[in-house]
């Protein structure tokens, strides 16, 4: 019985060293832009977004994923991802790409975080991408189809 208990003691061990060791990678190499572009559906919003003025310095990461906390942080980052992992390989990708509904309030609560001084004294119910259409990546520039 020691056995067993010291053999799944070490094999815990060693897939915790495992696990703290890599998913920060993991984590950080998701996050990159050129990763969110290595579907071949987001290859257009790749390029607009590269074309959206000053938020091409912005990672993907930075508005499409919620910011209140780092747990719900990974909590979506983990769940819209295999949720992409799975629309893309098994085929499923629509034509165009809408944002749900919670991606909208993603969205739109990250806008008002970054540019929160900017937008203290106005009403906050309209969508920002409403009046600022250029932010978007239909209309930064470069997508047609979205």
């Amino acid at each position: 019985m020691k056995v067993y208990v010291t053999v799944g003691l070490v094999v815990v061990a060693v897939l915790g060293l495992v696990m703290l060791m890599t998913v920060p990678k993991i984590m950080a190499k998701t996050s990159e832009p050129v990763y969110c572009a290595s579907c071949h559906v987001m290859e257009a919003e790749y390029t607009a977004w590269g074309k959206a003025g000053a938020h091409s310095r912005k990672w993907c990461v930075e508005c499409h994923l919620p910011h209140q906390n780092q747990a719900a942080y990974y909590v979506w980052k983990s769940l819209d991802g295999m949720k992409d992992m799975y629309v893309f390989h098994s085929g499923r990708v629509p034509d165009e790409i809408h944002a749900s509904e919670h991606a909208r309030e993603v969205l739109q609560a990250n806008c008002i975080r970054c540019h929160a001084e900017a937008v203290a004294h106005i009403q906050k119910d309209r969508q920002c991408w409403s009046c600022h259409k250029r932010i978007t990546h239909r209309y930064s520039g470069m997508r047609d189809t979205i």
